[in-house]
């Protein structure tokens, strides 16, 4: 078993305020400034935007699926080509997640059991094994920066089953530290134990036992309330260790964002900004707009006044609706270019606003007049 916390991954805390946190986390390919939001690129790619795009934007950190990657073109391949750095020619950090929300939410196609899972393809019907030693050889093979362990991610209302799979993914936590042989990859945690307080404690303290560089918080964003969400936050954070970065998994809105920062996450990940353009959705500080809407026809305005993105700094709001009407594929570029900044701005801010010690009224100003969908 390596050694967990290596060299390479050190986590710095510059500032706090209540809770929020501002800090750096130092990788082999660059310095992750937080809080901070990662684009997901699923395929190896986030969609419609290029890298050159995603470095103009200041995005610092994205992420990729494993899952996905495995399947299609295989780990094999993009290890011949030296890693996901080169393959996809992105040169800052990268976060792998480990395949299981993916291997778990196929219901109808895959079987648990203590060594792992079997699963069909969604792409052509083929079996597949994943275990937590299969996950990290993966992972290792992609040469993501930070990499994760292999969970189960159950649903969140059943307590029995919650219990099962949070030990589980205890045993496959050190399976996974055992599994691991490359010193330049931060290997994170997951904490497990859906919306029940006791097991959300119990998971938090064993992961945080093992000595992981970092910790993700699994099993959340996916049906349950804000209210839940943000009660098993403030009860798993706490127990976290204060000197490593905490990962709030595929959880990505705008308040969501506000709401884990005050609550003392620090990274956080989710196709929102990008499938929202996909669908004629943009993002602003105050709320998201449809820009199919018949009032932006003759619209000389851009999505967000004052915004300093490409588009809104070259585009109306008339010319991405024609965009749109046409299917012209510029569109989804130009909409997610812009639903991206406004998150990665949004942390930016939050960051800003932890250093000097005011984040209490920014969340507070920013919930009181954002729209929910």
């Amino acid at each position: 078993m390596l050694s967990q916390v290596s060299p390479a991954f050190q986590f710095e805390l510059i500032a706090q305020d209540g809770n929020a946190r501002a800090g750096v986390f130092h990788t082999p390919h660059g310095d992750i400034l937080t809080p901070v939001f990662a684009p997901v690129g699923t395929q190896a790619t986030v969609k419609a935007v290029s890298s050159r795009q995603l470095t103009e934007l200041g995005a610092s950190l994205i992420l990729a699926n494993t899952y996905h990657l495995y399947l299609r073109p295989g780990s094999d391949l993009i290890a011949e080509f030296g890693g996901l750095h080169q393959f996809m020619n992105w040169h800052g950090p990268i976060l792998t997640d480990s395949g299981g929300y993916q291997v778990f939410s196929l219901s109808s196609i895959r079987k648990v059991d203590e060594d792992g899972v079997t699963f069909r393809s969604h792409i052509d019907g083929s079996t597949h094994r994943l275990t937590p030693e299969k996950a990290i050889s993966i992972q290792e093979q992609l040469g993501s920066d930070i990499i994760m362990a292999f969970d189960e991610c159950p649903d969140p209302y059943d307590p029995k089953y919650n219990q099962k799979a949070m030990e589980r993914t205890h045993r496959w936590a050190e399976r996974c530290l055992a599994a691991q042989t490359r010193r330049d990859q931060a290997l994170f945690g997951i904490v497990q134990g859906g919306v029940f307080p006791d097991l959300r404690a119990r998971s938090a303290e064993f992961i945080s036992s093992l000595g992981f560089p970092g910790h993700a918080i699994g099993g959340l964003s996916v049906g349950e309330t804000k209210e839940e969400m943000h009660a098993m936050l403030e009860v798993v954070t706490p127990i976290l260790p204060a000197d490593r970065p905490r990962y709030l998994m595929g959880v990505g809105s705008p308040e969501d964002l506000v709401n884990g920062v005050l609550r003392g996450v620090d990274i956080f990940d989710c196709v929102l900004p990008t499938r929202l353009a996909r669908h004629k959705a943009a993002l602003t500080m105050t709320g998201r707009i449809n820009l199919l809407n018949s009032v932006n026809t003759r619209s000389q305005s851009p999505i967000e006044e004052g915004c300093q993105c490409y588009t809104c700094q070259h585009y109306s709001r008339a010319y991405l609706r024609h965009m749109l009407v046409a299917k012209e594929i510029l569109g989804a570029t130009l909409i997610s270019i812009h639903n991206l900044h406004v998150l990665l701005e949004l942390m930016r801010q939050a960051r800003q606003a932890i250093i000097e010690h005011r984040y209490s009224a920014f969340a507070s100003n920013f919930l009181e007049n954002y729209r929910l969908p």
